[in-house]
């Protein structure tokens, strides 16, 4: 496992971090026995990824709690993302005044004393222009010694540019793959200022696995996608196939074309059981041909610059 800077926090995270949505999730995902969950992170920390990524909506706080359940001991050794703004019982509040209350219900369910990021999740865009207080209330608690840096899980360019223009942020998740790379434009601001880029999504909500087709049915979170967006999505697939190296796998292809730009600091794919756990991470080892990434950058220019995919 390789390693890089979290930006300007003075964190060294793994390549590959683990998105932990899944983990106790039976709301969006499959449902997943608690035990299996814990031995997929012990496995992950084995492996040397460090960087844990949850929220408190995810499985209703489920995630966080059996994320620490499974730090209990090996606290040191992990990077723990979280959220505010979507909360356990599936609403939506951003108001400033719960934020302190949310990461300490956060740092309870993860057994732990502190955060090493928080990220606004995908908050209304007037919050991102810094007009309102809630970095203000971010910046008191990291200097209170709960969060060690602080930021927002966003899906664009726009807002990349927003956030780092207008507030302290020094950590931005984004939605970024090779179905959705309009956010890459506002990488090279991003490694200016020296703001840590955390990548979700990057498998395309597991389209990007290459197990499913235009004729697949979903009956999880995954259900949005219409028959059109199917088609378009399997359309793409075998172009993707050829570029794969000799024993490569299109999620290892998929996972370093994410890793081909140094200004992102770490990926979070999610993780349903060890096989795919021991993919994701030896993604790590490798880097895409600078002619496969220049490639892949053109199909999107191409194919779905003009006529986005929905997520």
């Amino acid at each position: 496992m390789k390693y890089r800077q979290l930006g300007s926090t003075g964190i060294k995270v793994s390549e590959v971090g683990f998105g932990a949505w899944q983990l106790g999730n039976a709301r969006d995902w499959e449902g997943m026995e608690d035990n299996h969950a814990i031995r997929l992170v012990h496995e992950a920390l084995d492996q040397g990824c460090n960087f844990f990524d949850t929220a408190p909506n995810y499985g209703g706080g489920n995630s966080e709690s059996l994320l620490g359940k499974a730090l209990s001991g090996r606290r040191s050794e992990a990077v723990i993302n979280s959220k505010f703004g979507h909360h356990p019982d599936n609403t939506l509040n951003f108001d400033s005044q719960k934020i302190r209350s949310s990461v300490e219900d956060s740092l309870r369910r993860l057994k732990t004393d502190y955060l090493d990021s928080i990220l606004l999740h995908n908050p209304p865009f007037e919050i991102l222009t810094g007009s309102t207080d809630h970095f203000e209330v971010l910046e008191s608690l990291k200097q209170e010694g709960k969060i060690r840096a602080y930021g927002a899980s966003v899906d664009s360019a726009r807002e990349i540019d927003e956030l780092l223009r207008n507030t302290g942020s020094q950590v931005i998740e984004v939605m970024f793959n090779i179905f959705h790379q309009e956010p890459r434009r506002a990488f090279k601001l991003a490694a200016e200022k020296n703001v840590g880029l955390i990548v979700k999504v990057p498998l395309d909500s597991g389209w990007l696995s290459g197990k499913y087709d235009e004729n697949s049915i979903f009956t999880d979170i995954r259900s949005r996608w219409d028959r059109e967006q199917l088609k378009k999505r399997a359309e793409l697939l075998p172009v993707l196939r050829e570029m794969l190296e000799p024993g490569e796998s299109l999620v290892q292809l998929a996972l370093r074309y994410i890793l081909y730009y140094q200004e992102v600091t770490t990926v979070i794919p999610g993780n349903k059981n060890l096989e795919q756990l021991f993919e994701n991470l030896s993604a790590s080892g490798k880097r895409v041909s600078v002619e496969n990434a220049e490639n892949i950058e053109e199909i999107w220019e191409q194919k779905l610059q003009a006529d986005p995919l929905g997520w």
